[in-house]
């Protein structure tokens, strides 16, 4: 079953209700962050707390509890689940507003976990199509409510048959995601652009990490015309992890089969999420 938290309490979804008048209602104030278990384990919780407590300094916005207490609160939650796997959304909004534009003093806190959703075998075996969007994000490392350019853009990737959009900038730098990070491949060595101006992505950061100890990895602009000199691409996120890209727009990337560093960076991710089950005794869950 699906569990929330609304209003101080653990409630039935009929019963996870917030105030019209919350600012995240009215002026779309707010912020969340999103993970996934394996095993039961919430997958790198410290990483997605800090930045749930940095997207909310980002934007001015309090947070309701100290972040122990929300980490005990998603625990608490896992607990009452009866799904297999969970994806865990946390969410931060901006309360109540004496003049409706002010935040208050009261943010409130809302939990909702779901089961986690399965993805075609083929986006793995066979890769994706991603189509390019001309957007500037407002505070990008914030992991804000406001998901407008990623709804229209998502939209339009529909339309062109792709799982995503990649947001380019004014002057046509790749960026991210809809919802993920960017990663190419060319001359053997991983290139994905600079945290500076996109969401640091907590499944960006571990195939960073994994990345380093066997391949060299650069941080640096990409630009658009670049495209078509990639021999691999993938993107990350926490609920998709490591998906192949073989087409973006018209361009199709290696020949439209999947590379060797993709495979064995989606291998070693596996064995990290494996490796991170066996935590499970250790946190108590």
């Amino acid at each position: 079953m699906d569990v929330y938290y609304a209003n101080d309490q653990f409630v039935n979804e009929e019963d996870a209700l917030i105030s019209v008048n919350d600012l995240s209602v009215i002026r779309g104030y707010g912020v969340f962050d999103f993970l996934r278990t394996y095993d039961g384990v919430p997958f790198r919780l410290q990483e997605h707390l800090s930045r749930l407590k940095n997207s909310a300094r980002l934007i001015d916005l309090n947070l309701p509890y100290p972040l122990e207490k929300i980490e005990a609160l998603i625990l608490k939650g896992l607990s009452l689940s009866r799904h297999t796997e969970k994806n865990v959304r946390i969410i931060i909004t901006g309360g109540l507003s004496a003049n409706g534009i002010s935040p208050g003093d009261a943010p409130q806190l809302l939990l909702m976990i779901t089961a986690t959703e399965s993805f075609p075998a083929s986006f793995y075996d066979k890769g994706v199509k991603l189509i390019t969007s001309h957007v500037n994000r407002f505070l990008p490392g914030a992991k804000t409510i406001n998901y407008i350019p990623a709804i229209l853009c998502q939209k339009d990737a529909q339309n062109q048959g792709a799982l995503e959009s990649i947001y380019v900038d004014q002057d046509g730098y790749l960026l991210e995601g809809t919802t993920s990070n960017i990663f190419t491949v060319r001359d053997g060595r991983l290139i994905t652009p600079p945290c500076d101006r996109v969401l640091p992505g907590i499944t960006r950061q571990v195939v960073i990490e994994l990345a380093q100890r066997t391949m060299e990895l650069i941080e640096r602009p990409i630009h658009k015309d670049e495209i078509r000199l990639f021999d691999e691409v993938f993107i990350t996120s926490s609920v998709k992890e490591v998906v192949p890209v073989t087409t973006i727009d018209t361009v199709t990337i290696g020949g439209g089969s999947i590379g060797p560093i993709s495979q064995s960076i989606m291998k070693l991710f596996k064995e990290e999420t494996d490796e991170y089950k066996s935590q499970k005794d250790t946190k108590g869950l």
